[in-house]
């Protein structure tokens, strides 16, 4: 079976971390995958919203340490690894769409790196988040810290990296790093998705691009391409069926074009 399996079904495509007897611990091939999976995802014009899910019992307890030795034993290994982790992150985060990570379980160091790249977390009450970076003399990366402060704030980004403290689901909704706690957190996060699928794509894409911009920073946002996605949306026939079925009290019947 896939490492990583992908299904798509109501404009909903589902990406599964599929190595449930290693808590889905993610390979250098898994890191490069999700890259790969995502980009094809935000091709993908039949798709509106992506989850990111893991099997069995645990989202993910982050890298695989075990295959350290062979593919991050040097400098040069490191960088190599580290730029592979960080093209998933930012494949997810380009996607174009709303992503949602589904976590339950252990959602540990590079678990919460791909977590944090997805527009929201939707956690079952048996999560547990932890950064335990500092345990292992790794310093996390600029990507992801960025989006650890830009969820959680300064001093509880401290606490997380410096303590390497894990946080249940009820404190990672408190301080902002989960969004919503549900029972059956799958279907919660499917609901979302369906509800933000019937809106305009061109609106959601655009919304994403910028929000993503100007969150990661100074320079991160192309201003320029924001301004193009902002005409193309006022030029597309979504905006005119958008303004007609409001005129006419009916649903839209958005394209994405």
């Amino acid at each position: 079976m896939p490492d990583i399996e992908v299904e798509v079904q109501d404009r909903i495509a589902t990406v599964t971390l599929n190595r449930a007897a290693q808590r889905n611990a993610m390979t250098l091939a898994m890191w490069r995958d999700v890259a790969r999976i995502f980009c094809d995802l935000g091709a993908d014009t039949g798709v509106r919203a992506i989850l990111l899910a893991g099997a069995g019992q645990d989202f993910s307890v982050g890298a695989d340490i075990s295959e350290f030795p062979a593919v991050r034993h040097t400098v040069e290994q490191s960088v190599t690894y580290e730029e592979a982790v960080d093209a998933s992150s930012d494949a997810i985060a380009g996607a174009g769409k709303p992503t949602i990570a589904v976590v339950s379980g252990y959602c540990l160091g590079g678990g919460c790196h791909l977590s944090m790249s997805c527009d929201f977390r939707f956690a079952a009450p048996s999560a547990i988040f932890g950064i335990p970076a500092a345990r292992l003399s790794i310093v996390y990366g600029v990507r992801s810290t960025q989006r650890l402060l830009s969820l959680v704030g300064l001093t509880q980004a401290k606490r997380i990296l410096y303590a390497a403290d894990r946080l249940d689901a009820t404190e990672a909704l408190r301080i902002g790093f989960a969004d919503e706690v549900a029972d059956d957190a799958l279907a919660a996060a499917r609901a979302f998705a369906g509800r933000i699928a019937a809106n305009a794509p061109l609106s959601v894409s655009g919304a994403k691009t910028i929000l993503d911009g100007l969150v990661m920073g100074p320079g991160a946002l192309d201003l320029a391409m924001a301004q193009r996605l902002i005409d193309e949306a006022s030029r597309s026939f979504d905006y005119q069926e958008g303004r007609n079925a409001f005129a006419e009290k009916r649903p839209a019947r958005f394209e994405g074009r």
